[in-house]
């Protein structure tokens, strides 16, 4: 088990080291528009997951996911040199589920709101099917007698 903050430092840092790979000496055609979202590593330090997305149809992912899979080693070994750890992590290419749940949260919040336009829709002409006042006021007791010259309540209750 190694510090927590540690791990994530390191993480972090794989995560930078990839996206910059990436951009500047991957040169792979395959490689479409790929963004690292998140790096995450065991509690031993060996093996680290990079999620990643890809803008673009299914074909370019699958492209990218082999780029990605072919770059492996070299990425791992320029992992090695700028982070100084004893071990290298190996590295696990994951395409991030992100963006497809985040589409599928905005296409139901789209149908949520679509009915309640539905409902609000019926409700504009709706009249209740009862009293248009269902809470029913029941009267307060009142003292028989509730002057008796003194200038105050006999009941206790307040005049309105």
């Amino acid at each position: 088990m190694t510090d927590p903050a540690r791990a994530r430092k390191l993480a972090d840092r794989i995560q930078q080291i990839v996206a910059e790979m990436l951009e500047r000496r991957i040169k792979d055609p395959r490689l479409g528009f790929v963004t690292v979202t998140d790096t995450r590593l065991t509690n031993d330090l060996r093996d680290a997951t990079v999620y990643y997305t890809v803008y673009g149809s299914d074909a370019e992912r699958a492209d990218s996911a082999a780029a990605l899979e072919s770059a492996k080693g070299v990425i791992r070994s320029e992992v090695g040199k700028r982070t100084g750890v004893r071990h290298t992590p190996s590295l696990t290419f994951v395409p991030d589920a992100l963006p497809e749940n985040a589409r599928q949260i905005d296409d139901l919040l789209a149908k949520a709101r679509a009915a309640d336009e539905r409902v609000a829709k019926v409700a504009e002409n709706a009249r209740p099917a009862g009293d248009a006042n269902p809470y029913r006021e029941t009267p307060v007791p009142r003292d028989v007698d509730e002057t008796d010259g003194d200038g105050g309540d006999d009941a206790g209750y307040s005049r309105s």
